[in-house]
C-alpha cells in the first residue's frame, strides 16, 4: 500500500475529503491544485494555474476543472463534483471513487458498475502544461468517455461571473480545440492523444462556491464557462492522455512526454521523501534567474522566507544545483540592494532588517555542508561587504549603536517576521533591540571572522571577533532577565512576552549565552510554547494569546503571530534541544516529529502548511504548502541522520 493512500470510506465522507488538498508545480510558477476528490474549495484551485507576467504579477486560473462522464448502454455516470448554493453538491461523482493515492503522482480510481477507470495527473516540468491520463482498467461493455472543461481565465485573487465580454468561439487544434476568453490572455489548447468528437455548446455554470474563501471572509461564488464537451470511445486496457497548455502540442508525442516526465518523479515512501518532493515544488525558474517561493497557493519569492528555507530545501536533499542557481540570483539582488538600486530586484521585502543577516546564515549552512574553504572562496567578499554595509549604517532600517547591538524601527512598518498589520500599522510592533536580529548579528560577526581567517586575513578577523565580544556582552546585558530573553527592548521598555524568537540565540552556531542561560531559554520554551506541531508564537500565559487562526482577514491578522503554531520554529527548537541535551535528546525530538508526520495526510498531502491553531486539535491553516515549514523539518531530519552517524 502507498504511503499516501486514501480509501473510499474517507473519500466519500465530504467532511473529511474536502479538507484534504494536493498541489503539484512545474518549477516555473505554474501549478495544479484541488482536493482529493477534485472538488475545488478555494479560488486558488485549478487544473492549470499559470503566471502571466504580461498581465500582472499574480497567477491565473485558466482551466478550473475537467468533469469526466462514463457512458455505457446510453446511461451516463458523471465523475465530477462541484459545490453550489445551499450546500448542494453536484453531480456527486465522488461516490464512484474507490481509491486515491499519491505515491509518485496523484492517482484516482473510479468504479462505475463494471467499469474501473484510473485517472493520473502531472505537470510538465518548466512548461505551463497539465497532463491527465485516463486508463480503462476493466470493462465488460462498450464504453465512451465524455469530458467537460470548466474555464475561468482569471487571476487567483479574483472571481469570474457570466458576462458578454467572454469570447466563446474556438479554433480547431490537432485532436482538440483552443480558446481565449479575454484579451491579453493566451489561448488555452485542450487536446487528446486520441481522436475525438467535440460538441460546442457554450454554457455558464453559475454560483459555484468555494467554502474555504467563505471561511476566510472573502467572496466565494463564481460562474464558470463550459464551452462544450469532448467524446471518444475507450477500450479495455487503453489509456487516453488529455493535455491543457498555452501552446499547441502534437497528440502523437503525448505518451512519450508522459513517459519522459514519469522518469523525473520520485517515490514518496516516508516523511523525508514527501518533504523532499515538496521542497522541490518551491523552485521557480524565471528566465536566467531562479528563486525559492515562500509557499503555495498565494506566496511569491520573499527574501526572508527564501533565505530561511534555502538550506533545508536544497542542501539537505542534495540539490546543490538549485542552491547554486538560487544563490547566484540572490547574490546579484543583494548587491543591487546595497548599491541603492531597485530595478532588477524581484525578491520581495529585501529591505527587511534581518534579511542580510539570514543571507549570511545561508552561507554558514553552506560551509557546514561543504567546507569553510569553499564557502570562503565563493562568498567571503559578499559577506564582508554586508557586514561593512551594516556597520556603516547604510541600511534604511538597521542601525548599529555604540553598544554593538542593532536597532530597528518597527513602529510604523513591521520590522520582523511578525509582520501582520492593521490599518497599515504593525499589530505586533516589535521595535528597538529585537532579540533574533541581534542573535543573528552576533552569529554573523563570529562566522564572518571565520571566513576571513580562512583566507589569511587575520587582522580583519580579529576586529570582527572583537566586535562580536562587544555585541555579545551587550546582548546579555540587554535581553537576559534572569530566566529567559526579552523579546525586544526599546528604551526603558522590556517586552516580557515568551515567544519562540529567543530560541535562535540558542540554536545558532554561535551563541552569546552561556550553557546555563541556553538551557533556561530552552526549558521555558519547552514548557510554554512546544506543541506536537511546532512552537506557539506566543505563550498561553499571555493576556494577548489568541490561538485560533479563524474568522475574517482582520481577526486572522490579529491572531496570526499571537498564539498559532508555526512549524518552521521547530527547526530552531530541535537544534537547540540537541545542542543542550545531545544524545539524550535525540529520542525526544524523534517523538516530536510524529506529530508533524501525521500532517502528511492532512491539510495538503505530502507537505506542511504555514501554521496550526495553538490549541488542540491543532488544525492546519494558511498557505497549504509553506517553504519554511518544509525546510526546517527537513533540516531536523537531516541533522538527526548525521547525529546518528556521528
Amino acid at each position: 500500500m502507498s504511503y499516501l493512500n486514501f480509501d473510499k470510506t474517507l473519500l466519500m465522507n465530504l467532511d473529511k475529503s474536502l479538507s484534504k488538498e494536493m498541489i503539484r508545480t512545474n518549477r516555473a510558477g505554474a501549478y495544479n491544485s484541488t482536493t482529493l476528490i477534485d472538488c475545488n474549495t478555494r479560488k486558488y484551485h485549478g487544473q492549470l494555474v499559470v503566471p502571466l507576467p504580461d498581465i500582472d504579477d499574480s497567477n491565473h486560473v485558466l482551466l478550473s476543472s475537467l468533469d469526466e462522464t462514463v457512458i455505457q448502454h446510453g446511461a451516463e455516470f458523471n465523475l465530477g463534483i462541484h459545490k453550489y448554493e445551499g450546500n448542494n453538491f453536484s453531480p456527486n461523482g465522488h461516490k464512484y471513487i474507490r481509491q486515491f493515492d499519491c505515491d509518485v503522482i496523484s492517482r484516482t480510481v473510479y468504479r462505475v458498475g463494471g467499469v474501473i477507470l484510473s485517472k493520473e495527473r502531472m505537470l510538465v516540468s518548466f512548461e505551463p502544461r497539465v497532463l491527465i491520463k485516463y486508463t480503462l482498467l476493466e470493462t465488460h461493455s462498450p464504453t465512451t468517455l465524455r469530458f467537460k472543461p470548466f474555464l475561468a481565465f482569471r487571476s487567483v485573487n479574483e472571481l469570474t461571473h457570466e458576462n458578454s465580454q467572454a469570447n466563446t468561439s474556438f479554433a480547431e487544434d490537432a485532436q482538440g480545440i483552443s480558446m481565449c476568453l479575454y484579451e491579453k490572455y493566451p489561448c488555452l489548447h485542450m487536446q487528446f492523444s486520441k481522436k475525438n468528437t467535440y460538441i460546442h455548446e457554450p454554457n455558464w455554470y453559475k454560483n459555484i462556491e468555494y467554502y474555504k474563501e467563505q471561511e476566510r471572509g472573502y467572496d466565494y461564488k463564481e460562474d464558470l464557462l463550459v464551452p462544450g464537451y469532448f467524446e471518444m470511445p475507450i477500450k479495455n486496457g487503453e489509456s487516453i492522455i488529455f493535455s491543457a497548455g498555452i501552446s499547441e502540442t502534437s497528440p502523437r508525442k503525448l505518451q512519450a512526454l508522459w513517459d519522459e516526465e514519469m522518469k523525473r518523479r520520485n517515490h514518496r515512501v516516508d516523511m523525508f521523501s514527501c518533504l523532499k518532493n515538496s521542497a522541490q515544488q518551491f523552485y521557480k525558474r524565471e528566465g536566467d534567474k531562479t528563486y525559492l517561493l515562500a509557499g503555495y497557493p498565494w506566496f511569491g519569492a520573499r527574501a526572508r522566507d527564501q533565505f530561511v528555507a534555502l538550506p533545508g530545501c536544497t542542501l539537505t536533499i542534495d540539490r546543490m544545483d538549485y542552491f547554486d542557481a538560487i544563490m547566484k540570483t540572490s547574490l546579484e539582488e543583494v548587491q543591487l540592494f546595497m548599491d541603492g538600486k531597485k530595478e532588477g530586484i524581484k525578491l520581495q521585502a529585501i529591505d527587511d532588517p534581518d534579511v542580510l543577516l539570514w543571507f549570511i546564515w545561508v552561507v554558514q549552512q553552506y560551509s557546514l555542508a561543504t567546507t569553510m574553504k569553499e564557502a570562503a572562496a565563493r562568498f567571503e567578499e559578499i559577506v564582508t561587504n554586508i557586514i561593512a554595509f551594516i556597520r556603516k549604517n547604510n541600511h534604511p532600517n538597521l542601525f548599529l549603536h555604540n553598544n554593538g547591538l542593532l536597532y530597528v524601527n518597527g513602529q510604523e512598518k513591521p520590522a520582523t517576521w511578525m509582520n501582520a498589520k492593521e490599518n497599515g500599522r504593525p499589530i505586533t510592533p516589535r521595535t528597538g533591540y529585537v532579540v533574533e536580529i541581534n542573535a543573528l548579528w552576533y552569529n554573523a560577526l563570529k562566522f564572518t571572522a571565520q571566513l576571513t581567517r580562512e583566507l589569511g586575513k587575520e587582522h580583519a578577523a580579529d576586529l570582527l571577533d572583537y566586535q562580536a565580544e562587544i555585541a555579545g556582552a551587550a546582548f546579555i546585558q540587554t535581553f537576559w532577565n534572569g530566566a529567559y530573553l526579552y523579546d525586544y527592548v526599546d528604551g526603558n521598555y522590556n517586552d516580557m512576552e515568551v515567544r519562540p524568537n529567543m530560541l535562535l540565540a540558542v540554536a545558532l552556531h554561535f551563541s552569546p549565552l552561556d550553557k546555563k542561560q541556553q538551557k533556561s531559554v530552552l526549558d521555558i520554551s519547552t514548557k510554554e510554547l512546544l506543541t506536537p506541531k511546532g512552537l506557539r508564537s506566543l505563550s498561553p500565559k499571555s493576556g494577548f494569546y489568541r490561538p485560533n487562526y479563524v474568522g475574517g482577514m482582520l481577526e486572522r491578522d490579529r491572531n496570526y503571530h499571537n498564539g498559532p503554531v508555526w512549524p518552521c520554529t521547530f527547526g530552531a527548537f530541535a537544534l537547540a534541544y540537541l545542542k543542550i541535551y545531545k544524545q539524550c535528546g535525540k529520542s525526544f525530538i524523534e517523538r516530536m516529529l510524529i506529530g508533524l508526520e501525521a500532517e502528511m495526510t492532512e491539510l495538503c498531502v505530502g507537505t506542511l502548511p504555514e501554521l496550526f491553531d495553538g490549541n488542540p486539535p491543532y488544525k492546519g491553516h494558511g498557505g497549504m504548502s509553506f517553504a519554511m515549514s518544509v525546510a526546517e523539518v527537513l533540516r531536523v531530519l537531516d541533522f538527526l541522520k548525521k547525529y546518528e552517524n556521528e
